[in-house]
């Protein structure tokens, strides 16, 4: 864990070296991706049962890479009764913020008498891609599939691994309950490719959604632009601006929750007072000794760990633009103004009670957020994710006459003169009144 100060004379390199300490440690894998992709496009279902036998170490026929409807339901019931309930909870709330997202097309007619607006439109088919084994998330199947559902979106295909054929009954519950159509049990670079290009059993979607390792990432950067994707997205992250009046021991817990995600992700405490940035550091240390991810959550915080001490919230709230963060934790009595002077994190909690894990769960708004400092230009998933935008116009004689010579200026100017006869023919068949340039 580093230890920053601000105000010594090495702060600016010392915090230069922090934010790009893990680019180093992404693996190359873009070229044994690209083969995975390109197999599975030429091999189709026989490229997804041998990748699935060499990964998963599962043996299965194409009829056999679709989950059944009798094992979902089978997964459901082994579900206990209160863990559906808090998944129905998540869901309710997850669909409400969503749903109070949804946008209003747009109409009017303007002062040339040009009819003008915007209609929004769903995706027809999203692919969402969840982890499995260890790895998996619930959470992510209801945060990804909720939000295309409220938008519209009439298929949903869902791809998951099933190590040694195992499959998370939470998962398929998860998935019931987000109204995905279908689930296959394949996963990695290869489950990219086919809910991309499509197999035999697999129709190809428009857009593909929802984290994966290093693979998957890499295989939703390479099939973009066939398809739509969400991000490319990187190890979890979060900034946690705590002061004098915060239990140290509830700091530490906030910055490990972050940390046990992977050896990669990043918790970085900005705090005005020395002593609880001392406290905390002693109280990430005791935690550590007890918690059952403390190999992980232990190496993040070793590796890219990091306690800022800050003079006052002016350079906190500058500290925060230039990282940009994932998750932002302001756990401070008054968290509004510092809040109104940050630009750039993926989400945002407020005050002492609101710890990040409830974003994760059961807050409502989306926890598939942008990574890596892309906050500075990349937004948290929504609907929009899953709408298209298409603008209309709609002129006739008496706009055409009003604004139809400007684009035949504009088009010869731009030498199409194609163009402007597409336009000046139109003003020729309305009769000598048309004022052309």
């Amino acid at each position: 864990m580093k230890r920053l100060d601000t105000t010594q004379p090495d702060f600016r390199a010392a915090f230069t070296r922090l934010l790009a300490d893990r680019e180093g440690d992404t693996a190359r894998v873009d070229t044994l991706v690209a083969e995975i992709l390109a197999d599975v496009r030429a091999r189709g279902d026989e490229a997804l049962c041998a990748y699935t036998a060499r990964f998963d170490r599962m043996t299965v026929t194409p009829d056999g890479l679709r989950v059944t409807e009798a094992e979902i339901e089978a997964a459901c019931a082994a579900v206990p009764a209160p863990l559906l309930a808090a998944l129905d909870l998540a869901a309710e709330r997850i669909e409400a913020f969503h749903r109070a997202q949804m946008p209003s097309d747009l109409r009017y007619v303007d002062a040339d008498g040009v009819s003008l607006g915007m209609r929004w439109t769903a995706l027809d088919a999203v692919g969402l891609y969840v982890p499995g084994g260890t790895a998996a998330y619930p959470s992510s199947v209801l945060m990804n599939a909720l939000p295309a559902r409220v938008a519209g979106v009439e298929r949903l295909a869902m791809c998951v691994p099933t190590p040694d054929g195992v499959l998370n009954p939470l998962v398929l519950a998860a998935a019931r309950r987000a109204g995905v159509s279908e689930i296959y049990r394949i996963g990695g670079a290869q489950a990219v490719g086919a809910m991309a290009y499509g197999t035999a059993t697999i129709r190809p979607v428009d857009r593909v959604v929802g984290p994966g390792n290093a693979y998957v990432a890499e295989a939703k950067r390479q099939v973009f632009g066939r398809v739509g994707i969400d991000s490319i997205a990187g190890p979890s992250e979060v900034v946690v601006v705590a002061d004098g009046g915060n239990d140290p021991r509830i700091v530490a817990l906030d910055l490990l929750a972050q940390a046990e995600h992977d050896a990669l992700a990043q918790s970085i405490l900005i705090t005005t007072d020395p002593d609880l940035a001392e406290r905390v550091a002693a109280a990430v240390a005791t935690e550590l000794r007890t918690l059952p991810r403390a190999a992980i959550a232990g190496a993040s915080w070793s590796g890219h760990g990091a306690i800022v001490t800050v003079r006052d919230e002016d350079e906190a709230a500058a500290l925060i633009d230039e990282i940009a963060p994932e998750h932002l934790e302001l756990l401070l009595a008054d968290p509004e103004p510092l809040f109104a002077k940050v630009r750039h994190a993926g989400a945002v909690f407020l005050g002492r009670y609101c710890a990040e894990a409830i974003g994760d769960y059961v807050g409502g708004p989306n926890h598939v957020l942008p990574t890596s400092r892309t906050a500075r230009f990349a937004s948290g998933l929504s609907v929009f994710d899953f709408l298209k935008r298409t603008t209309f116009i709609g002129a006739g004689p008496d706009a055409l006459r009003r604004i139809g010579p400007a684009a035949v200026a504009l088009a010869r100017a731009e030498g199409l003169d194609a163009h402007a006869l597409s336009v000046s023919a139109r003003l020729d068949a309305l009769g000598p009144d048309s004022d052309r340039t």
